[in-house]
Formats: C-alpha cells, structure tokens, sequence
C-alpha cells in the first residue's frame, strides 16, 4: 500500500515537472497577465434567470429542480431596476479597471439576445439585451468588458472586449 502511494506521488510529482517545463506563454499572454496585475481590482457579475430564487447559479442543481419547472423562470426573471449606467458607475468610483459579466450561464440561460437559444433574455418580461446595454455603458465610460461564457459540460471561456 505504501509502495503504490508513494509510485503514485512520484508519477505525479514527474508529469507535474514535465509539463511546467514544456509550457512557454506567448508574447500575449505575458502581456495579459502584466495587465491583469496592474488592473488588479475588478468587478465579477453573475447574474441571471436563476437569481429569482435567491439561492447561487446552482440552484437547479442543488434543489433539484426538474427542467420544465426551472424554465418558467423565463416568466418572472424581469429585472426592471437594472441600470448599467449606474453599474459602471459604481465600479469605476470603487476604483474597478474592469467588470467580467456572464453572458451565458452553465443552466444555458444567455444574457443576450442569441439565434442559438429561446432560453434568453429577450424573452423574458424584461425583453432587452442586457449585455449590449452592459458593453455601451462600458465604452461611454471607458471600462474594460470581459465576458464569461459557461456550458453545462463546465467548459467555461473568458474574453475581452
């Protein structure tokens, strides 16, 4: 038993050194995490259908929430006071450099209006793109826009606009 537990630290101690080793960022990547230490402090939002219920970006999981019920949060989800403006506004007085904003949570809700999916934004009682609106407050008051972009699969992507 020792002997399997040790070989197996020791495999994973040698494929640990061999992959650090192979890795070399590109010229861009140094570039972005160079900006990233200097920007430092930011705005994460994860927010969506799911947050009718008050309980995480898990809750269909946790609560076991059957699909055809989980749905019908596209009938209330109907986030009138939301003003990304104000938003902006709040981050930058805070001192943020940047807000990352989930455009499409891992329950498949997107918060823009997509071709690929009902299970959107638009077609909720709110009806507007919340992520254009989001990016055009951004540029009037020149703040950096990431976009976080999670699948069911937990593949998540990050970009910045």
């Amino acid at each position: 038993m020792i002997k399997k537990f040790f070989l197996f630290i020791i495999s994973v101690l040698v494929t640990t050194f061999l992959i650090a080793q192979s890795y070399h960022p590109t010229e861009e990547n140094l570039r972005a995490r160079k900006q990233f230490q200097q920007d430092r402090f930011g705005l994460f939002i994860h927010w969506g259908a799911s947050s009718v219920l008050g309980n995480g970006e898990w809750v269909m999981n946790n609560r076991n929430i059957k699909v055809k019920d989980y749905t019908r949060l596209l009938n209330f989800f109907n986030p009138q006071s939301f003003d990304p403006d104000a938003w902006v506004s709040m981050a930058k007085a805070a001192g943020m450099k940047y807000i990352v904003f989930i455009t499409r949570h891992h329950d498949g809700f997107s918060n823009w209006d997509t071709k690929q999916s009902d299970w959107k934004i638009t077609n909720t009682p709110y009806g507007k793109d919340v992520l254009k609106l989001l990016a055009d407050a951004c540029r009037r008051q020149h703040i950096k826009l990431g976009l976080y972009y999670s699948t069911p699969n937990g593949k998540v992507g990050l970009v910045t606009v």
